[in-house]
């Protein structure tokens, strides 16, 4: 378990959970959030309407960016550092049983 402050509640969340996953996955500790976008997809549905979040990442020698879509802006968010994490470890040569078993790739889309 973990907890975090931060520059509003996407950069806490960011920083809860490499916090927590920190010490099993030392390379979480050396990554940034270092862009956060959102657009409003389909504006016609008021305050129903879905939510693209785009992330950049950087671990100081590379970035890459990753997305995350719900009707809620902060899930639409974790659904993107999760998937950044993932992104992550799979190019430090991260396996699929050793990586966090948090949810299937693309299950919010």
């Amino acid at each position: 378990m973990a907890a975090a402050e931060g520059n509003g509640p996407v950069n806490a969340l960011d920083k809860a959970l490499r916090e927590a996953l920190g010490s099993f996955f030392p390379a979480l500790l050396g990554v940034t959030l270092t862009d956060y976008k959102v657009r409003v997809l389909n504006t016609d549905a008021a305050t129903a309407a879905k939510v693209r979040v785009v992330i950049e990442s950087s671990n100081g020698s590379g970035f890459w960016r990753t997305m995350g879509v719900s009707t809620d802006v902060i899930e639409a968010s974790l659904f993107a550092l999760i998937d950044s994490i993932d992104h992550l470890l799979l190019e430090n040569g991260a396996n699929e049983k050793s990586r966090p078993a948090w949810h299937t790739p693309f299950s919010n889309y």
